[in-house]
């Protein structure tokens, strides 16, 4: 009789399972986090290399925005294991301590939509038109009782002060940028010089001339400095626009698909409004109607300052001095070709004078390089970098 006790008889237990084989899963797990944080981590690499970067960014479409200017893609993204720019902006984001602006750091909230600001460079980007009206009313009126230096007197008090309120709007709102356009200035001061004499003095040059003071047509000057205001608008709804587009966009792609139909409907709504402003001008001022080469002109200047805005500069300046290369060969080639065996040189400007008159050279020189200009706009623009600087 066997005992109850007895190992012959007793069922063998089952033999107990190591401790380490049940968590061998997450233990790889662990190992890979480890191994993620650890030195191998791409991220942390990355990290080191634009810590400034992200120290300072408010929010982590600056950082994407820093990393696509830096050369990063979406494609290159995935080897530091992320789908696209944005969620590894996410990831640097998160691993740097918390901000003082973050909401979550008890920082004061941002600020919300000013009214009173937009209100003053609204008010700002209206003056210089309105120095420019008020000129050509006195001007106007005074017609036959001032002498010819009162009047050029009024003549340049008026610019002077157009000048001042253009200075001013370009310091403040949505046509501000945040770098000096380098000498945009003077390009434009020639190109504007031109719009107001240059037809008349082409033309004397082509008669033998030039044979003394030539008539200006103040209207181009006077539209243009109208639509300054509407400038400003349409330049303030395509930053808003913009970032609102690169808020919503999962990858660089995505958000440069976007944003080239907000830069062509902004400067097709600056043009609706280019064309009346011009209209006027030249009906209030009796002028021979309006030039192609004054619509170019002025969607020359929008897109060359919507681009400063954005921090890019150089290619305006570069599209303003080719423009004023162009006019200023026009008459140079005239002039030259008076001299023996030099007769060719006219030719091309003869032949466009002939096909379209004496505004074809500025409607050539402004409108070619608006349309080179704002094809490149299209490229810079849809750079998420360049909405981090507006």
């Amino acid at each position: 009789m066997t005992r109850p006790d007895d190992p012959a008889t007793t069922p063998a237990a089952a033999p107990e399972r190591p401790a380490e084989i049940p968590p061998r899963a997450s233990a790889r797990r662990a190992s890979g986090a480890t191994a993620r944080r650890g030195p191998a981590d791409p991220v942390k690499s990355l990290l080191h290399d634009h810590r400034d970067l992200c120290e300072r960014a408010v929010d982590p479409l600056e950082i994407a925005a820093g990393l696509e200017a830096h050369g990063l893609t979406d494609r290159t993204a995935a080897r530091y294991r992320h789908r696209d720019v944005f969620a590894l902006a996410e990831e640097l984001y998160a691993r740097m301590p918390p901000r003082a602006h973050d909401p979550a750091a008890g920082g004061p909230p941002g600020p919300g939509p000013d009214t009173e600001a937009r209100a003053a460079w609204t008010l700002l980007a209206l003056l210089p038109g309105a120095a420019c009206l008020a000129t050509a009313g006195v001007l106007r009126v005074t017609e036959g009782v001032l002498g010819d230096g009162t009047r050029a007197l009024v003549t340049v008090v008026g610019a002077l002060l157009a000048c001042l309120a253009l200075r001013a709007c370009l310091g403040r709102g949505p046509l501000r940028a945040p770098e000096g356009a380098g000498r945009a200035g003077m390009y434009a001061c020639w190109l504007l010089s031109y719009a107001v004499y240059g037809e008349e003095l082409l033309a004397q040059v082509m008669t033998g001339g030039p044979d003394g003071p030539w008539d200006g047509s103040p209207a181009p000057l006077l539209g243009l400095a109208a639509a300054i205001a509407p400038a400003a608008w349409c330049a303030h709804l395509f930053t808003v626009r913009a970032h609102r587009k690169l808020s919503g966009s999962r990858a660089l792609e995505e958000f440069g698909a976007g944003v080239r139909p907000l830069l062509l409907a902004a400067v097709s709504l600056f043009l609706g409004a280019l064309l009346p402003l011009l209209y006027l001008a030249d009906l209030g001022l009796g002028g021979g109607g309006v030039t192609v080469a004054a619509v170019a002109l002025g969607v020359l200047f929008f897109v060359a300052r919507l681009l400063a805005v954005h921090g890019l500069p150089e290619p305006g300046t570069v599209a303003l001095a080719a423009a004023c290369a162009v006019e200023a060969a026009a008459p140079a080639l005239v002039l030259a070709a008076r001299l023996p065996g030099l007769e060719p040189l006219a030719q091309p400007v003869d032949a466009l004078v002939s096909a379209g008159g004496t505004g074809a050279v500025s409607a050539l020189a402004c409108g070619g390089a608006a349309l080179g200009l704002l094809l490149h706009a299209a490229l810079a623009l849809s750079r998420a970098s360049a909405h981090t600087r507006a």
